[in-house]
């Protein structure tokens, strides 16, 4: 997937590593975990993804996410857990990238948690 990315798109820099080990040596006011990437994760890896993803943000830089749930999965609330403790606030959730809103029924989550100040 990443060759046939490069070739698409041969402008941008392409990086393959492991997001608990990644360090791009610079800070973002924004990351994105498009793709379902929480939960395809090593099980038990989740908090130090997120801990890593705080780290690569400025002050008040926001971390946005989305999957799909899945009784007995990763969860918005083992999500929010985790990013608290890696310094990242709820900010807004959805249930789609569109923006609709997230209740007791959805089936995805889009989360966007803000590093504190």
């Amino acid at each position: 997937m990443i060759a046939a990315a490069q070739r698409r798109a041969p402008e941008l820099s392409w990086i393959v590593a492991d997001l608990v080990e990644l360090d791009l040596r610079r800070s973002f006011d924004i990351v994105v975990l498009a793709g379902n990437v929480l939960i395809f994760l090593t099980p038990g890896t989740e908090g130090p993804v997120l801990g890593n993803v705080s780290r690569l943000l400025v002050s008040g830089g926001r971390a946005i996410a989305g999957y799909s749930l899945r009784r007995g999965g990763f969860d918005v609330a083992a999500h929010d857990a985790l990013a608290r403790a890696s310094g990242l606030e709820l900010e807004d959730r959805w249930s789609t990238w569109d923006g609709e809103p997230f209740g007791p029924d959805s089936t995805y989550a889009v989360s966007v948690h803000r590093k504190a100040d």
